[in-house]
Parts: C-alpha cells; sequence; structure tokens
C-alpha cells in the first residue's frame, strides 16, 4: 500500500508540458508526504494524446475530461487548457472532490473568476483545496524579493514598475494562435504575461492594487490562418487567408496601491530582442529590490542605510541553501531554470493539501488578479480615465500562506483528504464520444 496523489492532467502542449515535468519531479526533490503520481492524460484527439502521454510519462491516456472527473481514482484535476474552458472543468472538478491547479489567468472574466472562487470556498469547507498556478512566485530571486519587504528592508513602499517584454508577435505575418482570439483567450499580452506582472507585483509588496489608467493597443489586426507553430509562435504562411486578431498586442497602465504606492506596468509580446523580460523593481523609503527573469537567479538590492561611500545597488547570487527553495537543487552558484518554478509549486500545492492548508495564490488571489484585468479593459475603453479595482474575494480574508520551502523538512500531518491505495490500475478503455 502506498501513499499517492493521484493526478489527472487536462491538456498537454506549452503548461501541459512543464506541469508534467512538475508532477514526474517534485517528490524526487522536496520530502513530501505523499507521490504524485501521473496518472491520466487528457486531450482532444485521441491519437495525440496516448502520444503525449506516452512522452511526458502518464499512465493513460483520456479524450474527455468530463469522464476524468466522473473517476474516483483521481485526487487532482490539473488545468492546463486555454482560459475559455477553465470555469467549466474547475468547478464541475472541485463539486466532484477533487483539488484543482489550474493555470493563469484563472478565467476570461470577472463573473467566472467569482463562480470559480466560490465553487473554491465552498469545497474548501470540505477539505478539498483550489490554486492559481501564478508559477513566477516560486522563482527563489522573487521570493528573496518578497521576504526582504516583509522584513522591512525596504522601508514604506513607494515605487512599483513591472515590465513584461517578449517578441514572439513581433513578425506580422507570424500565424493566427488561439492565443490572438479573445473568445478562447479572454485577453491578449494584457493576460497572457500582464497578469503575471499583476500577481508578482501584489505577491512581492503583499499589497493590492486598487485603480489603473490603462491604453491598450493592437498593431498587427489580421494574421494568417496557416503556418508552421514553432514555440508560442511560428512563420505564417504568405498566401494564407488571414484572420482577425481580436485582443491586445500591448498593454500599459498606471496604477495605485491600497497602501498609497504608484506602479506603472508594461505588458508586450512586440518588444523586439526581449525574449521573457518579465521585470519588477519596488522602491522604498530604505531600499529598492529588482528582478530581471532573464537574469533569475539574482536580485539587485539597493540598501539605502548604506554609507554614503559605499552605497549602490548589490547583484546577489540567489543559490545558496539559505536561500527560498534552493536547498532542495544544486549545490551553490549552480543555478536554476524555468521548469524549476513548476516543481517548486507542485511542492507548495502538495504540501499544502497534506497539511489541510488552503494554498497560494488561492482562487480569491487569482480573482483579484482577473479584477485587475477587467478594470485595464474598462479604462482603456474609457480614454485611460481611471478604473477603480472592484473588491473581488468571494471568501473571508484568510493570512497569507508561506510559499517559500527552504529545506526538506517537512511536518508529520494528517492526509485524510487523500486516499491510501495500491499504485496498479487496471486502464480504462477509451473511445470519443465527446458531444
Amino acid at each position: 500500500m502506498t501513499r499517492t496523489l493521484r493526478i489527472g492532467l487536462v491538456g498537454y502542449a506549452f503548461m501541459g508540458a512543464a506541469h508534467s515535468h512538475a508532477w514526474r519531479t517534485a517528490h524526487r526533490f522536496f520530502d513530501l508526504d505523499v507521490t504524485p503520481e501521473m496518472a491520466i492524460l487528457v486531450g482532444r484527439t485521441e491519437s495525440k494524446t496516448r502520444a503525449a502521454a506516452t512522452r511526458l510519462g502518464w499512465r493513460e491516456a483520456e479524450t474527455d475530461w468530463r469522464r476524468l472527473i466522473e473517476r474516483d481514482d483521481i485526487d487532482v484535476i490539473d488545468i492546463c487548457t486555454p482560459g475559455d474552458t477553465h470555469a467549466e472543468i474547475a468547478i464541475a472538478a472541485l463539486e466532484a472532490g477533487k483539488h484543482v491547479l489550474c493555470e493563469k489567468p484563472l478565467a476570461n472574466s470577472v463573473a467566472e473568476a467569482r463562480a470559480m472562487a466560490e465553487a473554491a470556498a465552498s469545497a474548501a469547507e470540505r477539505g478539498v483545496f483550489a490554486m492559481c498556478g501564478f508559477s513566477y512566485r516560486r522563482t527563489p530571486a522573487l521570493a528573496l524579493a518578497r521576504q526582504f519587504v516583509q522584513e522591512g528592508r525596504i522601508g514604506d513602499i513607494r515605487h512599483v514598475r513591472a515590465q513584461y517584454l517578449q517578441d514572439w508577435l513581433s513578425d506580422a505575418d507570424a500565424p493566427l494562435t488561439w492565443r490572438l482570439d479573445r473568445d478562447r483567450a479572454g485577453s491578449g499580452s494584457l493576460g497572457d504575461i500582464g497578469a503575471h506582472s499583476i500577481d508578482a507585483a501584489q505577491f512581492v509588496t503583499g499589497q493590492s492594487v486598487t485603480a489603473v489608467s490603462a491604453t491598450l493597443e493592437t498593431f498587427v489586426t489580421s494574421r494568417p490562418l496557416g503556418g508552421d507553430l514553432v514555440g508560442l509562435g511560428g512563420v505564417g504562411h504568405a498566401d494564407a487567408p488571414r484572420g482577425p486578431v481580436t485582443v491586445d498586442d500591448a498593454a500599459l497602465f498606471t496604477a495605485r496601491f491600497d497602501n498609497g504606492a504608484i506602479g506603472i506596468f508594461e505588458a508586450t509580446r512586440f518588444a523586439l530582442g526581449r525574449k521573457n523580460a518579465m521585470r519588477l523593481e519596488v522602491n522604498g523609503s530604505r531600499g529598492s529590490v529588482a528582478f530581471d527573469f532573464e537574469d533569475m537567479n539574482s536580485l539587485q538590492y539597493f540598501d539605502g542605510t548604506d554609507p554614503e561611500g559605499t552605497q549602490g545597488f548589490r547583484r546577489i547570487n540567489v543559490t545558496e541553501p539559505v536561500h527560498p527553495y534552493t536547498a532542495n537543487w544544486w549545490p551553490t552558484g549552480h543555478g536554476l531554470g524555468y521548469d524549476h518554478l513548476f516543481t517548486n509549486q507542485a511542492a507548495d500545492f502538495v504540501r499544502c493539501i497534506v497539511a489541510g492548508e488552503q494554498p497560494r495564490p488561492s482562487f480569491d488571489d487569482a480573482l483579484q488578479v482577473q479584477s485587475v484585468l477587467a478594470a485595464v479593459e474598462a479604462s482603456a475603453g474609457d480614454e485611460s480615465r481611471w478604473s477603480p479595482v472592484a473588491r473581488a474575494v468571494a471568501t473571508q480574508d484568510t493570512p497569507t500562506q508561506t510559499t517559500s520551502i527552504q529545506t526538506t523538512s517537512t511536518n508529520s500531518t494528517s492526509t485524510n483528504s487523500l486516499s491510501m491505495h495500491s499504485t496498479s490500475m487496471h486502464a480504462t478503455p477509451m473511445k470519443d464520444d465527446r458531444p
């Protein structure tokens, strides 16, 4: 008999592959009380899903997420699909008693996100938990920046400066993908990458955005319907018919925070030369911190209390065992990569489930980010006038859980939300009977 947490993953593309790697790895680097078991992978096409399940390490393949949720031998539903499907899958999973990990942004609208948060609040009363996958929180350097703010090293926060810069859409003939379709993606650079910046800013500062003044821009209004996909984009066929781009290419907005700080945010997929420059700088009354994901293993820190003749930003190599998460990985100086964020995230999620604690970011946290996204769109549609961010918490406020793991020790806790079972399981016959 083995104590395992049986995972069902919906989606196997970019995020599905990242999550698969995390579930395969987490218990090998973190001392977890239960072992994640990669049970079932779900996709729309049977042949492609079977091939992905074999490649990524899943035991079974399935073509309908509804059948996945109906199964008694699944404990967690991990959602890595486009945003238009998040609400239906997550709510059904929570109502069926499954823990849920859902990729960001939480939904395509505040109404959907609120419904998901309400379902999560109800499920939490039964010991069933939900978390949104804002994975950058699990970057050791960004977690260290939060720690510095909490310790008072920065003092009173005055400025927040956030950018997320990519360039994979700079070619006007890059193909039209689902990320450029508002019905599926909800928004463009704003929700796809700007949501990460909003969550990171609020995570590090411990403050919430309360109002915004925004501009959204679409530089290329149509793209080829055919092409060769490479990564997130690719090369479109020049002679292919073109379809409309219905999302923003770039988002800019200024913001006010609930502690009186002000901020400026930029998100674009048209910044030539910037591949994944997720940047955050926080300036306070005593010091500053600055982070750039393209140099993800370091944090820039300015201590305003240093003697005048020795002041300056110092580069902290965030690879020491005392830093968040890093004790579970490589020796000092051997940096981490993008994939490690998802493994750190999976470990945090599992530990909270075992401990019976609400994992963060919760669906309430993600609902708040969704409300900021909605306020940005409202402001941009109203000549950039200031737009308030509606208070968007579906449950009572709860203390923020610590999300940085510094050692491999674990607490001995109850696992009443898990099941004790054999690791062997009969395969379920597959048939494509999706409506």
